[in-house]
């Protein structure tokens, strides 16, 4: 059974045991699972200056973290080795019926 992923705007169509673009949702025996789910590759307190926000609260901290996969793959990206690395756990998701 193929299953239809609604993460992002991509919509990847999955049939059994694949995995879309990112590589965060999978297709595991007809259910949507999120292989990424409470699983962080960084956390970190890092200057606002060293984010993209010009003259937004100067001196201040933020809380960065990050999770494997991404559905774009840019070359240029700063993130690459952590958004593109291959995570082998799993965590399911499955919703609630209502």
């Amino acid at each position: 059974m193929k299953l239809q992923c609604d993460f992002c705007w991509r919509h990847c169509l999955l049939g059994e045991g694949q995995r879309g673009v990112c590589s965060v949702r999978e297709n595991q025996g007809g259910v949507l699972v999120t292989r990424s789910y409470g699983e962080l590759v960084a956390l970190s307190v890092d200057p606002v200056e060293k984010k993209p926000l010009y003259h937004f609260l100067p001196f201040t901290r933020t809380l960065s973290l990050a999770m494997f996969g991404c559905n774009l793959s840019c070359t240029f990206c700063q993130n690459h080795q952590i958004s593109q690395i291959e995570y082998e756990g799993e965590i399911s998701y499955r919703p609630v019926d209502a």
